[in-house]
């Protein structure tokens, strides 16, 4: 299973992010950091205690931004999931980083901690980061020099008034700097977000999605000559380094969140747990720390999925490479009597998708083409449509 702590707090807010994040004049890192690696999560709520062998596969701080958390913080939550599961030597633990809270000596204080894989987010100052060119580049710098091999660059796309040969050039710069990992994310428009309600005003352009789609298949060209393996939809790493984190997701493994709201899919075995669930953590930070105080866990909601409901995530979800949105054997694992040619062969919206070339489907698996995958978020409701009768 993989383990997301999440660390709430940021310094600002960016003006494209919804996230669950907070912004507080002083933060109790004492107690946050007691909640999310002390008793309570693993051992009243999780019972990973009662429950080895249980395997955590990876850890991934997110946040919020957990490299405002002092090393000290982090090594305590790792010692507190050593001590709770098995937690192999070696097993990719990641911290998210902002340049702007990545200086050397903190930076050498996560590797310290047993963090070894570093997710450093470069963006433009026009979405709201505080941290500059220089800082951010300085900051990838020391990375690699502590983390090397193992140090992820995270990008954003889409940006409003952002050409193609803009986008273009920064890759160029970023491909001289860069390690061996990369993840390309498009700029998505949230409600209720400062960058939507500019947008919605007029003040700020967004690109137009003939553009997106040319910015998305220069950087896959330009990744791809550069030596990157394009190993999932957003992400691309040469030298073997992919994220054994990201994998999970796509392959719809088990994954526990801990934290102000957390989400997890996961079968709670130390509670006699067969079925997987979904469970979501209280939003509010302090209101999940005395929740944890009190009753020993932060979740808000559980809910028990059924066969169909969790087919409907495999099938959202599961990319063992870019092209393939669902392999044969996944399918079977979830789905022994109902084969993939049986449920999408027929005749039906699957069909029709791949008479329009945007679908492959053969003894590999039901795969996306290059054309198809600009527009998966369109095709995925039809298959499901498909799947559910």
């Amino acid at each position: 299973s993989a383990l997301c702590p999440q660390w709430p707090y940021c310094r600002k807010r960016c003006s494209y992010c919804n996230f669950n994040k907070y912004v507080v004049p002083a933060v109790d890192e004492v107690a946050m950091g007691a909640c999310l690696g002390g008793t309570g999560p693993f051992d009243s709520h999780l019972q990973l205690r009662h429950a080895l062998p249980y395997s955590i596969t990876s850890v991934f701080f997110g946040g919020g931004t957990p490299s405002l958390a002092s090393p000290r913080t982090i090594a305590k939550v790792l010692e507190a999931v050593a001590g709770a599961a098995h937690l192999p030597a070696g097993a990719e633990v990641t911290l998210e980083a902002n340049p702007s809270s990545a200086s050397p000596s903190r930076l050498a204080g996560f590797r310290a901690a047993g963090v070894n894989r570093l997710s450093i987010g470069i963006q433009l100052q026009l979405l709201g980061r505080e941290h500059t060119a220089a800082e951010a580049w300085g900051a990838v710098e020391v990375a690699r020099g502590l983390f090397p091999g193992r140090t992820s660059l995270d990008l954003i796309f889409g940006l409003p008034g952002q050409s193609l040969g803009t986008w273009a050039r920064g890759l160029e710069v970023v491909l001289e700097l860069c390690d061996d990992h990369i993840s390309l994310y498009q700029l998505t428009l949230e409600r209720g977000t400062a960058l939507a309600a500019q947008v919605s005003r007029g003040t700020q352009p967004v690109p137009p999605q003939d553009l997106l789609a040319d910015m998305c298949q220069t950087a896959r060209a330009m990744l791809v000559a550069a030596g990157f393996r394009h190993y999932e939809i957003s992400n691309f790493a040469k030298k073997g380094a992919l994220s054994t984190h990201n994998l999970s997701y796509w392959r719809a493994e088990e994954y526990i969140g801990v934290g102000p709201g957390a989400h997890g899919r996961f079968v709670p075995r130390g509670e006699g747990g067969r079925s997987r669930e979904a469970r979501v953590q209280t939003l509010e930070p302090d209101a999940w720390m005395r929740e944890v105080q009190t009753q020993g866990h932060g979740t808000r909601r559980r809910v028990e999925l059924s066969p169909l409901e969790h087919m409907d995530l495999l099938l959202t979800t599961v990319a063992n490479n870019p092209l393939s949105i669902l392999g044969t054997q996944r399918w079977g694992h979830f789905s022994p009597h109902l084969s993939l040619e049986s449920v999408f062969g027929v005749p039906g919206e699957a069909r029709a998708l791949q008479q329009q070339g945007w679908l492959l489907l053969d003894s590999s698996g039901l795969r996306c083409t290059w054309e198809g995958l600009a527009v998966l978020d369109s095709l995925l409701p039809d298959l499901l449509c498909q799947m559910q009768r």
